[in-house]
């Protein structure tokens, strides 16, 4: 952290990086879906359900691991670097422990099929998608390691340029595997599985050999001794990392149900449904960079005994991720005939898909809002409270109510896909006003602490 530079610069320095590197790897998931709606409806359909369970495990494990970058965070504001190469060894065995689980539960993914209720035919071409995308989970997860490690001490470059090379790779395992070339099969939805595989094996090797050979980064040990692994280093992880996985375990199960629940309404409106998420998906990429940005902004000013800059720098990257999600909110709303025809050249899950994206207008914005604001208060090292808003809002409200709205006659007539969407947005702004809220008082909680500090000091 570099005093002399403003905070505005601090955050734009952090959150570009950061945003080109997301959007690389949502694209990754626009990618699968354009492909797969060129192949058939029930590919596009196979590949997103097959993508929802896949998000449920594999984002539930990597929440776990999203402790490690406020931790770096506090280390690294607080000049305590050898203990960064610590942490980030420990976190390594965490993402073996999580490999094995995850994978675990993808090869076997009875409990969440049964929920969807599939055609025989869909269900195969999920079960396809699955085999393959099984085996990117630990790849996946020794590279949110590195991805931890590099942006807690505000190194995100590497991350960038690491996901541009592996959207590259993506774009050609996938052209290879699902199309059929240089005598590979024809795999159609379940290719994009087996690609994921391979480009995150490729890139998490990558990753690691350069940060080994990295000389700047010696400084942090991180390859200067083999660690067993240790309960009080864990210990922490856990306490941080748990309540971060079961949020995102609500957050993406939420969708995940809806996502099987609307596949009962056969494979035109899951494929246009597929289309929407695919959207809001790729949008959620700035919220995102910029909340992870400014949360470890946020972990390094606590480190460093600033608590009045870190609540400074968490409502800045709050109002500037709103201004910029609302304007392209509105630019996708005015464009939604445009976006559908894009993805798929099938006039019925065209024309659904093109009156589910008017909804993006309410939509993403409270996704922004709950997102920014949930990854500034890892920075503070919250996470339970922000769960118990997120399993009250998005289960409580977005699901059960979307399932009311979408499925039952309670209300009138069934909405159909419509309704899901519409419980989803009553969801998100409960959790995105509650997060706001928590994070106001917590900010407040910490200057007021630092102030009582400085005054004992002082009369001392």
């Amino acid at each position: 952290m570099n005093p002399t530079i403003s905070l505005p610069r601090q955050l734009f320095n952090l959150t570009w990086p950061v945003l080109v590197a997301q959007a690389a790897v949502m694209a990754n998931s626009l990618i699968d879906t354009l492909m797969a709606g060129q192949i058939s409806p029930a590919d596009l359909a196979a590949v997103g359900v097959g993508s929802s369970i896949y998000a449920t495990v594999f984002v539930s494990a990597m929440g776990v691991l999203l402790a490690l970058p406020p931790i770096v965070a506090h280390h690294y504001g607080a000049g305590r670097y050898l203990d960064i190469g610590s942490d980030v060894r420990q976190s390594a065995w965490l993402a073996l422990f999580l490999s094995i689980a995850a994978f675990t539960a993808l090869k076997f993914p009875e409990p969440l099929l049964a929920f969807s209720q599939l055609e025989p035919t869909l269900e195969l071409k999920v079960r396809a998608y699955l085999g393959g995308i099984a085996w990117s989970v630990p790849g996946m997860l020794f590279f949110r390691v590195f991805y931890g490690f590099t942006i807690g001490i505000s190194r995100p470059r590497p991350v960038m340029m690491l996901n541009i090379l592996g959207l590259a790779l993506k774009l050609m395992f996938n052209t290879i595997l699902m199309f059929g070339y240089l005598a590979f099969p024809a795999m159609g939805g379940a290719g994009a599985g087996w690609s994921s595989a391979l480009t995150m094996s490729t890139l998490a090797l990558v990753a690691w050999v350069w940060c080994y050979r990295e000389t700047q980064l010696s400084a942090y040990g991180v390859f200067a001794r083999f660690d067993w692994p240790q309960w009080t280093p864990i210990k922490e992880f856990l306490r941080l990392g748990v309540p971060t996985g079961l949020m995102f375990l609500v957050d993406v199960t939420a969708f995940t149900f809806m996502a099987l629940f609307v596949a009962r309404l056969g494979a035109a409106t899951s494929a246009a449904h597929q289309i929407i998420s695919s959207v809001v998906i790729f949008l959620y990429t700035f919220p995102m960079a910029l909340g992870n940005a400014t949360g470890v902004l946020v972990g390094q000013s606590l480190g460093a005994g600033e608590p009045a800059k870190a609540r400074n720098a968490g409502w800045l990257g709050a109002k500037i991720g709103m201004l910029i999600s609302t304007a392209l909110s509105i630019a996708v709303a005015l464009n939604a005939q445009n976006l559908a025809a894009i993805y798929t050249t099938d006039e019925t899950v065209r024309r659904i898909a093109a009156s589910l994206l008017l909804l993006v207008l309410f939509f993403h914005p409270f996704d922004a809002l709950q997102g920014i604001f949930a990854q500034i208060l890892r920075g503070y090292k919250r996470a339970t409270v922000p769960m118990v808003i997120y399993a009250l809002a998005l289960w409580g409200v977005g699901l059960a109510g979307g399932y009311v709205l979408g499925l039952t006659d309670t209300f009138g007539a069934p909405c159909g896909v419509a309704g899901f969407w519409m419980g989803a947005i009553a969801g998100l702004g409960m959790a995105g006003v509650s997060v706001t809220l928590y994070f106001r008082h917590v900010a407040a909680q910490a200057v007021t602490a630092m102030t009582m500090v400085t005054r004992a000091v002082t009369q001392k």
